[in-house]
């Protein structure tokens, strides 16, 4: 296909992940990113890169001038759900409101359809641990109410517009490209996944568990973990599923099951063989003792399958990224 794909924040841990995958696949793409989180070097295929905040309504007017989008990836956003409490305007200001200015320029000039990066935390803390995309939408922190908000104005601009979208709400991603040309850098990480694999090179002097007395089988919390692979091609199959006439819907990525908190600190042991200390702590307000995807409708509407569906698997490439980022080879 010779139509070019403009793609937000496409630097960053999860789109550039995205980016790999359209490129390999064939697609032109534009990246569009202020680098504030991202990283230039993230782009391997030789991508096309405009740096510029979503903010600035002329150097994205320009974009769109310069190339015709049909569609458009929108991963730019600022993402730490604690900080959100703390700096509220932030998120509203970053994640809604450039939203509503990228929604505009979408409209102006014809964009067909549009693919958000969404997440869980719409859902706050959902009853029994499971959130389906029917469950009640109840965030709990400003993060989350400011996705939602976008995913409302999504919504609504459908409806009012030729413009059919797919917002992908994400559960816990983890990993890296099993290649490890690229992964999470984001400085100060708080995933779980990561912090222990930095634990396990020394650059951390402990992981905390933050909760053991959680009704779970060990007390620790569960979490669903999808690699940062199989959560890429997902958004590749919510645009193939656009393309073939699609209605506009939200779909949960994630696989479903969780593993707990101690399970994946003892898969990372295992798989770095470095027995890094573990303290226990207790729980943090707004943890949720389960937070599991059910995620059957992607499947269904886009045949979208997992391939990495294996906790082993996404430590094993997680740690293979975070010895190459600390030098010490793959």
């Amino acid at each position: 296909m010779s139509e070019t794909i403009l793609v937000t924040g496409g630097c960053g841990y999860i789109g550039s992940h995205v980016i790999r995958q359209l490129s390999e696949a064939g697609r032109r793409v534009v990246v569009f990113d202020n680098l504030s989180t991202g990283f230039r070097d993230a782009l391997v295929h030789g991508e096309e890169l405009i740096e510029g905040d979503l903010s600035d309504r002329d150097v994205l007017e320009a974009a769109f001038q310069r190339h015709s989008f049909d569609t458009v990836l929108h991963f730019a956003a600022a993402i730490i759900a604690p900080e959100s409490v703390s700096l509220p305007l932030k998120y509203y200001g970053n994640n809604t409101r450039n939203t509503l200015g990228l929604l505009e320029t979408c409209i102006k000039h014809g964009v067909k359809r549009f693919i958000f990066s969404s997440t869980a935390a719409v859902y706050g803390i959902p009853e029994g641990g499971v959130a389906a995309e029917e469950s009640p939408l109840a965030p709990i922190n400003p993060y989350g109410t400011s996705k939602l908000m976008s995913e409302w104005m999504l919504r609504d601009v459908s409806a009012a517009h030729d413009m059919k979208y797919v917002a992908l709400r994400y559960f816990n991603v983890a990993g890296a490209d099993p290649q490890a040309r690229m992964g999470q850098r984001t400085p100060e990480a708080t995933h779980l996944i990561k912090v222990a694999c930095q634990a396990a090179l020394g650059m951390r002097e402990s992981v905390g568990i933050y909760g053991t007395d959680y009704p779970t089988p060990d007390g620790t919390g569960i979490r669903d973990y999808i690699h940062v692979e199989d959560l890429a091609s997902a958004h590749l199959h919510a645009l193939e599923y656009l393309e073939r006439g699609g209605e506009p819907t939200v779909m949960n990525v994630g696989y479903g099951r969780g593993s707990s908190v101690r399970e994946v600190l003892e898969v990372v042991r295992e798989v770095s063989g470095v027995n890094f200390p573990i303290i226990e702590a207790e729980r943090r307000p707004g943890d949720p003792a389960s937070l599991v995807a059910r995620a059957e409708r992607i499947g269904r509407l886009t045949g979208w399958q997992p391939r990495y569906d294996d906790l082993r698997t996404i430590v094993a490439d997680a740690w293979r990224w975070e010895r190459t980022l600390a030098g010490q080879g793959r």
